[in-house]
């Protein structure tokens, strides 16, 4: 007779042992790539979190013992590969991810997403030099859109202060850092150029940080955002190496907010000195200039004399004098413009500002080699560093003994000596045996 299984009656825990048994023989060796979400580390030592992407989510563990052979700890938001095996937790009837290693990837992620994006914008002309605003030399009004509580905004309001020029300083606070940070600049921006047309410029003001945190300043809606924007945008995200997709898109790009502040604000008290000197100059200049007419028409008067005779005569010779000058400034008009073609051609072929900028342009390119090499090369390390710790994981004696298995040896009570057993024939009734597990050692006796 023909048994048909669905007449079967399980038990839960049956049920349950047997689907742990085909989940863990199945699934005892994999990698899964996720990110990293609702951390919890426990009193014990282990980490408990969920390995998540957009459709779907595994609950996953990673023991005190194998934490401390990572490169660096775990945190949320972080794209990771972690090698492990599937189980079953019977009380719960859950299945979870036991994490043997965790391969570090999501800044190699977001490093191609940056890229990618920077590509396509760049096609777009988004970045073209031709589409930047000119900014406001001594401005009015700056909107500066960032967190009220962050250590940029106090950098920035340090340096306005210090610089004494009346600029009015407006803050429109946002989020800088997080889910939906980029989509909440994005609005602010659109807000700003709404209710705050008069305004001279606007500031995205951000301190530093790892490529996650800044991450919402590499976002494609705040990227178009900017490129809408009717004020001029000024870019001050970061430290002076970090360089974000709102840079290339902004009409000015800052090092840092100290930096943004400096080059925003004049120096009052530098404007107040040029100022004064150039009235004291034109003060200088205008009374040398009506004494010496002065002058002139004294000594003019003296030697002066009869008006009639002398006018008949000076009509005569200025009539030929001018003809004659006319005719010899022309010329010399003509020699002395030739002179200064030849002379300005000269000066701008050897202009020392012509040289360093074609230097200056040269030392660029070998700046942005040399980093985009370096870069590549830590990358390229990082990733064999990553693979060789995996693997050398995978054949470790400590990480079989994590499994579940143990070293067996028969210890000799005459001496002590320990032999390793390999086959249940090398023991005897009675014989004393030493097991070694993954935490500690179990002395028995073979009976």
């Amino acid at each position: 007779m023909k048994f048909d299984i669905s007449q079967q009656v399980y038990s839960v825990s049956s049920l349950t042992s047997e689907l742990k048994n085909l989940v863990e023989n199945k699934y005892r060796f994999i990698q899964v790539q996720g990110e990293i979400s609702s951390l919890k580390r426990a009193y014990s030592g282990h980490a408990y979190f969920t390995l998540k992407d957009d459709s779907a989510q595994l609950k996953s563990v990673l023991f005190k013992g194998t934490a401390r052979y990572l490169e660096k700890a775990i945190e949320d938001g972080q794209q990771v590969i972690c090698h492990g095996r599937i189980s079953i937790y019977e009380p719960r009837g859950d299945y979870q991810l036991i994490v043997d290693s965790v391969d570090f990837q999501g800044a190699g992620l977001l490093q191609q997403r940056f890229e990618k994006l920077k590509k396509k914008l760049e096609a777009e002309g988004l970045f073209a030099t031709e589409r930047k605003k000119q900014l406001a030399p001594f401005p009015k009004e700056i909107i500066i859109l960032t967190s009220p509580t962050g250590a940029a905004i106090h950098d920035f309001l340090t340096i306005w202060r210090k610089q004494g020029f009346p600029t009015q300083i407006t803050l429109f606070p946002v989020r800088v850092q997080g889910n939906g940070a980029a989509a909440e600049i994005a609005d602010a921006l659109t807000t700003v150029n709404r209710e705050f047309p008069s305004s001279d410029m606007i500031v995205l003001c951000r301190g530093g940080g790892s490529l996650e945190d800044l991450w919402a300043f590499n976002e494609e809606i705040l990227a178009r955002a900017i490129g809408r924007s009717k004020l001029p945008v000024v870019s001050a995200v970061g430290h002076e190496v970090d360089f974000s997709i709102s840079d290339f898109c902004a009409d000015f790009r800052a090092a840092t907010p100290t930096a943004a502040a400096e080059a925003l604000i004049p120096d009052a008290v530098l404007l107040r000195h040029q100022i004064q000197r150039f009235q004291r100059s034109l003060a200088t200049s205008l009374t040398d200039t009506i004494e010496n007419y002065q002058y002139r028409v004294n000594q003019n008067r003296r030697l002066l004399g009869d008006m009639d005779s002398f006018f008949t005569n000076t009509s005569l010779r200025l009539d030929h004098t001018t003809q004659k000058l006319h005719q010899v400034m022309m010329a010399r008009i003509e020699l002395e413009q030739l002179r200064c073609k030849e002379q300005f051609v000269r000066l701008q072929n050897n202009s020392p500002v012509t040289k360093l900028k074609i230097q200056k342009q040269r030392l660029n390119h070998f700046h942005e080699k040399l980093l985009f090499l370096f870069t590549k090369s830590v990358e390229e390390r990082e990733m064999q560093l990553g693979r060789q710790a995996a693997l050398l994981d995978a054949v470790s004696p400590l990480a079989t003994l994590a499994r579940g298995y143990s070293i067996s040896r028969k210890v000799d009570p005459q001496n002590g000596q320990k032999t390793l057993l390999q086959d249940s024939a090398q023991v005897q009734q009675g014989d004393r045996i030493e097991l070694r597990l993954h935490k500690g050692t179990l002395d028995c006796e073979v009976i």
